[in-house]
C-alpha cells in the first residue's frame, strides 16, 4: 500500500495533466480538426510541458537551485513556477492562440492564471499542493468540454473524482502536504478555469 501511495504522486504527476487535458479534449470535441494538426498540437506540448521541464529541472538540480522534483520547499519553488509562467504563455501565444481552438487557449489560460496564483503564494511562504493545482484544473476543464458540447462524460468524470482522492490522499500520506494546502490547491486549480468559462462557453 505505501508503495502504491507513493507511486500516485508519479503517476498522476502536475506535468502530465496539460497533455491529458489536450487529450481528451480531441478525443471528445466533435468538432473536426485534421490529423496532422492533432499530432503536431500534441508533439508540441509533450515537449513544452513535459521534456522542456525535466531538462530544466536537471538543470536546476545541478546547480542545486532544486533537491527533488516535487519541489517540497516554497523556496524551491518560485524558480520553476516563474519558467512554467514562461512556458505557457508561449503556449497560449504560439500553440493554442485565441483564434485558433479557443477552449484549449483558455484551457492553458486557466493554467497560467493558477500558475501565477501558485507562485504568489510560494513568496508568501504557502505551499498549495501543485499536485492538486494540475488534477483539479484538468477536472473543471473536462466537466466545461462534456457540458459545451453536450457529451455523456460521467464515466470519466467518475474515474477523475477517484483520481482527485487518490492523489489528495498520496500526498497525505507522504507527508508532503496538510488537509489545506491540498484544499488550496484544489480550488488554485478549479476556480481559474471555473471563472473562464464565460469567455468560451
Amino acid at each position: 500500500m505505501n508503495k502504491l501511495l507513493a507511486s500516485i504522486s508519479y503517476i498522476f504527476h502536475p506535468l502530465l495533466m496539460p497533455l491529458l487535458g489536450v487529450v481528451f479534449y480531441f478525443s471528445k470535441t466533435p468538432r473536426f480538426v485534421p490529423e496532422p494538426v492533432i499530432k503536431a498540437k500534441l508533439f508540441s506540448i509533450v515537449i513544452l510541458t513535459i521534456v522542456l521541464p525535466i531538462l530544466l529541472y536537471v538543470l536546476l538540480k545541478t546547480l542545486k537551485k532544486v533537491k527533488s522534483l516535487h519541489l517540497q520547499t516554497t523556496e524551491e519553488r518560485r524558480l520553476p513556477l516563474l519558467i512554467n509562467c514562461a512556458i505557457i504563455l508561449l503556449i497560449v501565444n504560439r500553440v493554442f492562440p485565441l483564434g485558433e481552438i479557443p477552449e484549449l487557449y483558455f484551457f492553458f489560460l486557466g493554467i497560467l492564471i493558477s500558475t501565477i496564483t501558485c507562485l504568489a503564494l510560494a513568496l508568501i511562504q504557502f505551499k498549495a499542493s501543485i499536485h492538486m493545482i494540475g488534477a483539479a484544473g484538468f477536472f473543471m476543464f473536462a466537466v466545461a468540454v462534456g457540458i459545451h458540447f453536450k457529451i455523456n462524460i460521467n464515466g470519466s468524470l467518475a474515474l477523475m473524482f477517484i483520481i482527485l482522492g487518490a492523489i489528495a490522499s498520496s500526498r497525505l500520506h507522504l507527508k508532503a502536504h496538510s488537509p489545506l494546502e491540498l484544499i488550496m490547491g484544489f480550488f488554485v486549480g478549479l476556480l481559474p478555469q471555473l471563472i473562464i468559462l464565460n469567455y468560451w462557453m
